[in-house]
């Protein structure tokens, strides 16, 4: 592996420097997005619980917004949900720009790797084959080792962008849509909890973890 990554040249190193930053950047999605970090099963539960305690003090409500995403979102609907539905909606949107902002943290730096890596190997390509040409101008073709030289390192700076462009291309679009699945979850948990509040201004007993409620 060392001796292809060395027969490469010097674009490899701008190739495994994206490479990495690829892998750190999925590692580091895969644990943030998951599942019951973003929208945990049983945050609605404990909002209809501390409802029914009457436990909706700010104490409560800072430590909802420090748990999750979707505490986040919950938060902003309850501290102003003796407001107007009108200002409890801007509250949570508002809220719900950030929330979002921070799930799709370094999915742009991603795309970016994705999108300049088989650039990298393109121009690692071309640096090759001006290698071969310069070659054949100064030696002609009898040097086989020396055009074979370019040609390997042509070839392996392509395919080398190629492989780190086409997983994290892949990585980009999966968890771009996990994040969107994500954000409609959120808004329908967010507008269920909002109708609650404007019928009675608090989540009533019935307010259930899969977004549905009872609020007659």
């Amino acid at each position: 592996m060392l001796e292809i990554i060395l027969a490469g040249g010097w674009m490899m190193l701008p190739i495994l420097l994206c490479s990495t930053f690829a892998v750190a950047i999925i590692i580091e999605r895969f644990w943030t997005l998951r599942k019951r970090k973003v929208t945990p099963n049983g945050l609605s539960a404990t909002v209809e619980d501390w409802a029914a305690r009457q436990r909706l003090d700010q104490r409560h409500i800072d430590r909802l917004r420090e748990e999750s995403p979707l505490g986040r979102v919950y938060a902003a609907a309850l501290n102003n949900r003796t407001r107007s539905r009108d200002l409890i909606k801007e509250a949570v949107e508002d809220t719900g720009r950030h929330v979002v902002h921070d799930l799709e943290r370094f999915l742009n730096t991603l795309g970016t790797i994705a999108g300049i890596s088989p650039l990298l190997g393109l121009l690692g390509t071309v640096i090759g084959m001006i290698k071969v040409f310069s070659a054949i101008m100064i030696s002609g073709v009898g040097d086989a080792n020396v055009l074979a030289g370019g040609i390997s390192e042509a070839l392996i700076t392509t395919a080398a962008g190629l492989t780190v462009a086409i997983p994290s291309y892949f990585f980009y679009r999966y968890f771009r849509g996990m994040v969107a699945e994500y954000v409609i979850t959120m808004e329908k948990k967010a507008i269920t909890l909002i109708e609650c509040i404007e019928r009675g201004h608090n989540p009533p007993a019935e307010f259930t973890p899969h977004g549905q409620a009872a609020c007659d």
